[in-house]
């Protein structure tokens, strides 16, 4: 996951975009930055509870956990490398033939057993620790007159349809409104599915660590979640294929996205950002 020798030139690793630190999403960054400083059009999306996901990647084009890296390292703008490079490289290596005894009981390197160790590490992201975590467990306590409290209560009303508790995501494709980004034109799920239906929806990502996660949005164009949270007050762009819950707008006073903010700041996991399991 952290070892650069995935890509063609051997700089760039799982973990140059997906940064513990940063909830395994890539901190300051609008969309990911892959070989040779190419850009990439869609933002890093944190890395947590992947045995959950029915999909993977902002339009679903990936089915499998074991097969997801397949996608960066192959990726032009990315890792821009084959397969089998990458298993010849690490068949080259003595500290990896070591590591393949170890967990497969022989040094053959073969991209299965490259697949299954990288899905392994990333199945074991797993972020259950949040202060919301601790709430819905009774080992903390909120007060009803707290602005958590209340914030959570708006959220269930307004917010759990799509990002549903406890993994705060449905894991389904929705088009939220966002107008198209002038320079990327990205159509979502429809690159996947070819159905006019699908224009401009990607995946509801889960608001978990979203105080770490920043940027926000599948090109990254909020860097604030207040910005986030005005563009559903006031942004949002009618289109055909627009959610049917956004299409009647959605209505947040300041005061409500102000409770909401004390609310999403406390599904951030630090026993996560710091479990020394997950650091290179």
């Amino acid at each position: 996951f952290y070892d650069p020798i995935l890509s063609k030139d051997n700089t760039i690793s799982c973990g140059s975009c997906h940064q513990q630190f940063a909830g395994f999403a890539h901190a300051a960054h609008n969309v990911s930055h892959g070989i040779f400083d190419r850009n990439g059009t869609r933002n890093s999306p944190g890395l947590f509870n992947l045995n959950w996901n029915t999909s993977f990647m902002w339009d679903g084009g990936v089915n499998h956990i074991e097969v997801m890296p397949l996608a960066p390292i192959q990726n032009p703008v990315e890792m821009d490398e084959t397969v089998s490079s990458v298993v010849s490289k690490l068949s080259a290596s003595e500290k990896y033939k070591a590591l393949f005894k170890k967990a497969f009981g022989t040094e053959e390197v073969t991209s299965q057993k490259m697949l299954r160790a990288l899905a392994q590490f990333m199945g074991m992201l797993v972020s259950s620790n949040s202060e919301y975590d601790k709430y819905k467990s009774g080992a903390v306590k909120w007060d009803t007159t707290e602005a958590k409290y209340k914030g959570y209560k708006i959220f269930q009303q307004k917010c759990n349809s799509c990002h549903t508790e406890p993994l705060f995501t449905d894991y389904s494709f929705r088009n939220n409104g966002l107008s198209i980004h002038p320079n990327f034109k990205d159509s979502g799920r429809f690159l996947i599915t070819r159905d006019a239906n699908d224009l401009y929806k990607f995946k509801v990502p889960s608001l978990r660590n979203i105080g770490l996660t920043s940027p926000y949005g599948h090109d990254g164009r909020f860097n604030l979640i207040t910005e986030m949270l005005d563009h559903y007050s006031s942004g949002i762009v009618q289109s055909p294929t627009l959610d049917p819950l956004l299409s009647n707008g959605f209505t947040l006073t300041a005061n409500e996205k102000t409770l909401l903010f004390e609310f999403l700041k406390t599904l951030n996991d630090n026993t996560f950002k710091n479990d020394p399991r997950f650091k290179e």
